[in-house]
């Protein structure tokens, strides 16, 4: 009995993960069936990417400039420290040198020059991401402080480091009366 139960909840886990990439615009149904690990990762780096991109440009010019305490970045900063993540990571997935050069964060302050870089940066982790398959995403590479990580494993950290500072930016959207794109469409405020 707990066999079948198990197997039952393997499978029904297994058809939602399936069900939610192809629903969730990855834009290749039959990619997400042939490599569905990989298509699920792309669905969550998606969500993310939305709502990041929807929180810049939501952003009156005088958000870019807030910091919620003296001794953090600027909600300006923090889209700049994502672009600059984004490329970082991304091309370590690829096997590449990173494109972005790595100082997004310190040079850019308008709204639009940030807003452009952050577009920049994740059309660049898209283009890895549509390279990737569940066998390619499987192989090793060197990471952080040269320890070898797969290399669909580095892309899921680049999302769960994008979500971690999408959290930042929700509570800077917070702070100036803004709701957050993850907040809109009836997901509660």
């Amino acid at each position: 009995m707990r066999k079948k139960f198990a197997s039952a909840c393997l499978l029904s886990v297994l058809l939602a993960s399936v069900a939610y990439a192809q629903m969730g615009g990855t834009g290749t149904k039959a990619a997400s069936t042939a490599n569905p690990i990989t298509a699920g990762a792309k669905a969550t780096y998606d969500m993310v990417k939305g709502y990041i991109t929807k929180s810049a440009e939501a952003a009156p010019d005088a958000v870019f400039a807030f910091r919620a305490t003296p001794d953090v970045r600027t909600f300006g900063q923090i889209i700049g420290h994502i672009a600059d993540a984004n490329y970082m990571i991304c091309s370590a997935a690829a096997g590449e040198k990173s494109p972005g050069g790595g100082d997004i964060e310190k040079t850019k302050t308008t709204k639009a020059d940030l807003s452009n870089a952050l577009g920049e940066s994740f059309a660049y982790c898209d283009r890895v991401f549509a390279a990737m398959t569940d066998a390619e995403g499987a192989k090793t590479v060197k990471f952080m402080m040269g320890s070898d990580m797969a290399k669909l494993s580095i892309l899921s950290f680049n999302t769960a480091h994008d979500f971690e500072h999408y959290g930042n930016l929700v509570t800077y959207m917070r702070l100036n009366k803004m709701v957050p794109p993850s907040s809109q469409g009836g997901m509660g405020r």
